[in-house]
């Protein structure tokens, strides 16, 4: 039996109250520490602290460069602000190849009001990181999905290595642009396994978007679906068109995120798929740190449910930094 995860200490709660009081800055500061010194004891203890208290639906927005996630982002905050549901933007970029850091900055491109306290929007750079999300995405999500209603997850572009959105977000929305042959990619990458959701962006351009989208669900039909077997059986990919600059759709696609949303919960796929996410989150930062056999060495990883993922990886640093200084890895 894998021992509970302790009491996050005074500092950390105190900490924590300051970020979720709708402090902007404490969280821009908690988000720098994360990236500055992301495996300290302070920073897994303010990481305990909001994973014990998750509140958001984490929504995945994926598709090709120049699709409009961006824009229809900034339609979907809107309308989230428009019923008072609180929103933050994890957006990850390509990498500068001098700086390392986020080359794009959506932050720029997302239209929002800067003095809204309700919105927050954090730009991270990709880096060398092949499956679409930055390293310290889950972590910086888990924090803001402790303060935020909704936080939404935008990747760097799609292919056939970005599959790890999937595994990180509650629910995955797809993005497609007319007759640019994303429907057709959608098909043959092997991408009608990731979504829960397809938008068909652009919908104003009428017979494109509508031949997309016929596309889309005869690929549904002969395509292998999503999720696991039980997921399949009950949830139906939802395919929709959207004009971001029309505001077509958007209100259809809220409640098909909300709709994913409460089936999640209510089937109890929500607590096993976010203990997965934390269990291979987990496993990948062992591995990257100390290679396959420190992660043999670790044993297993599986987590009680509730249990940190940070605070169990404090403690497994710990036993592999005390191996290695043996020479046992």
């Amino acid at each position: 039996m894998v021992k509970p995860s302790p009491p996050p200490s005074t500092e950390a709660e105190l900490f924590f109250k300051k970020v979720s009081g709708g402090d902007k800055a404490a969280l821009a500061e908690a988000l720098a520490r994360l990236e500055r010194t992301p495996e300290s004891p302070e920073t897994m203890a303010l990481l305990s602290r909001a994973h014990h208290s998750p509140r958001a639906h984490i929504v995945g927005v994926t598709g090709p460069p120049g699709v409009g996630k961006s824009t229809l982002l900034g339609v979907v905050i809107a309308d989230l602000r428009a019923v008072d549901r609180s929103v933050g933007v994890i957006a990850v970029d390509p990498s500068s190849h001098i700086s390392g850091g986020a080359l794009l900055g959506d932050r720029t491109r997302i239209p929002t009001d800067p003095q809204d306290k309700g919105v927050f929007i954090r730009s991270m750079a990709a880096r060398d990181r092949l499956g679409g999300l930055a390293a310290l995405t889950v972590p910086a999500m888990v924090l803001m999905s402790a303060i935020y209603d909704v936080v939404l997850v935008e990747t760097v572009g799609v292919g056939q290595s970005e599959t790890d959105v999937a595994r990180v977000a509650d629910t995955v929305v797809f993005c497609v642009q007319p007759g640019s042959g994303d429907a057709l990619q959608f098909m043959k990458a092997g991408i009608i396994e990731i979504p829960h959701i397809v938008t068909v962006t652009k919908a104003d351009m009428k017979a494109p978007a509508q031949a997309a989208e016929a596309d889309l669900r005869n690929a549904l039909i002969h395509g292998s679906g999503h999720g696991n077997e039980q997921e399949k059986s009950v949830w139906q990919t939802r395919i929709l068109s959207v004009s971001s600059r029309n505001k077509q759709g958007t209100g259809e696609l809220l409640a098909a995120i909300d709709a994913h949303g409460s089936f999640m919960e209510q089937s109890g796929e929500l607590a096993r798929h976010r203990r997965t996410r934390d269990e291979a989150w987990l496993g990948a930062v062992v591995q990257e740190r100390y290679g396959a056999e420190g992660l043999s060495r670790a044993g297993s990883l599986e987590l009680d449910p509730g249990e940190s993922p940070f605070s169990r990886l404090s403690d497994v640093l710990m036993s592999l930094a005390t191996a290695r200084s043996k020479g046992l890895c």
